[in-house]
């Protein structure tokens, strides 16, 4: 956009804001290379005629929106003072809460600037933060409870959050090891299908966990972890008949046990330990006929003192924005034609 000046009287019915970005703050920290941060800005908030003067910022417009745009500057501004860069993805996601905020459509007091600035972990060069105010409320649940279900759709962020809280736990020394476990169940495929020894079958289902411990760790150090104990990852079979003291649990991909194997489980849980259980109640690869044990748990638990769910939705995805296009679509679908993932429920395609 041109750098011009505004008129210092803004017309009837309109209002006008002007910010200045202390010296400190380089412009295109503020604006984005080449403006990128500012066209985001302006096409979210059409109502105001947004203009840029060396350091000084105005806006002029719709008084709601005015106001939004000052508060947005305002929110920019404590997460630039922290040291972190502004995204357009950032930008966006804040515009999202204030908004949300001012509808009366967000049950909380967090603001952009909280919810971007907290910093779960810091490895390799790179520092792990909620993206989404959900995301935010579901690692402070980890914080303060012993069992935490992260329930949502793909791309969410469920599972590599509670990977980074557990190498947390771990580094600060809050517990002695981390254990990792998926079902081992795939949407239409089965273990006994595959190539290989028990281990190179169990693999692939494992290995998303994998990676994201790739991402906190220090790669040499993973295989030391894992031969002394420290790391474990495994199938959920393996965990029958164990008591896990002093360890940080995670299961994963929980849509897919059976009410049987999630009692099992949550019956693990020993003294000084957290168990973090994540999943996507739309993403069932269970048999026809047999119930999801995340979908059952909800209504055994909810409301148990110290368990708490959390619950994330397509406005918390942080892939591609496709993705979260996607969620929404089929959530439309199923509920317009009373079908699961856009087949009938009993597992055959509808027809028109």
């Amino acid at each position: 956009m041109t750098q011009t000046p505004t008129a210092h009287t803004p017309a009837q019915g309109k209002a006008r804001a002007q910010f200045t970005v202390p010296a400190q703050h380089p412009m295109v920290a503020v604006l984005g290379s080449g403006d990128s941060l500012l066209r985001v800005i302006e096409t979210a908030f059409p109502a105001a005629d947004i203009h840029v003067r060396g350091n000084e910022i105005s806006a002029v417009g719709d008084p709601r929106e005015v106001a939004l745009v000052q508060r947005l500057f305002d929110e920019m501004m404590l997460v630039l003072r922290t040291g972190q860069p502004m995204t357009e993805d950032a930008v966006e996601r804040s515009i999202a809460m204030l908004r949300a905020s001012e509808n009366g459509t967000s049950d909380g007091q967090e603001t952009p600037a909280e919810v971007l600035t907290q910093n779960i972990l810091s490895s390799r060069g790179r520092t792990i933060r909620p993206k989404t105010l959900n995301q935010k409320r579901y690692v402070d649940a980890i914080d303060k409870h012993t069992i935490v279900f992260g329930i949502g759709p793909a791309g969410t962020g469920k599972t590599y959050l509670a990977m980074a809280k557990a190498v947390q736990a771990l580094q600060s020394k809050q517990v002695n090891r981390i254990i990792l476990t998926r079902p081992a169940v795939e949407a239409g495929e089965r273990l006994g299908f595959l190539p290989g020894t028990l281990y190179e079958k169990i693999d692939p289902y494992l290995r998303p966990l994998y990676d994201a411990l790739h991402d906190m760790l220090d790669p040499d150090s993973i295989p030391k972890l894992m031969a002394a104990g420290t790391i474990e990852v495994a199938p959920l079979a393996y965990m029958r008949g164990r008591t896990l003291n002093d360890a940080f649990i995670i299961l994963d991909e929980a849509q897919n046990t059976s009410p049987e194997q999630m009692k099992m489980f949550l019956t693990r849980l020993g003294f000084d330990s957290k168990i973090v259980i994540t999943g996507d109640v739309t993403q069932v690869d269970l048999p026809n006929g047999t119930k999801s044990g995340l979908r059952q748990v909800q209504d055994i638990l909810e409301g148990l003192d110290d368990v708490h769910f959390s619950r994330l939705s397509s406005q918390d995805v942080v892939r591609h924005k496709l993705v979260g296009r996607i969620v929404d679509a089929y959530e439309q679908y199923d509920s317009e034609n009373g079908t699961e993932n856009g087949t009938h429920k009993g597992g055959r395609n509808k027809r028109k």
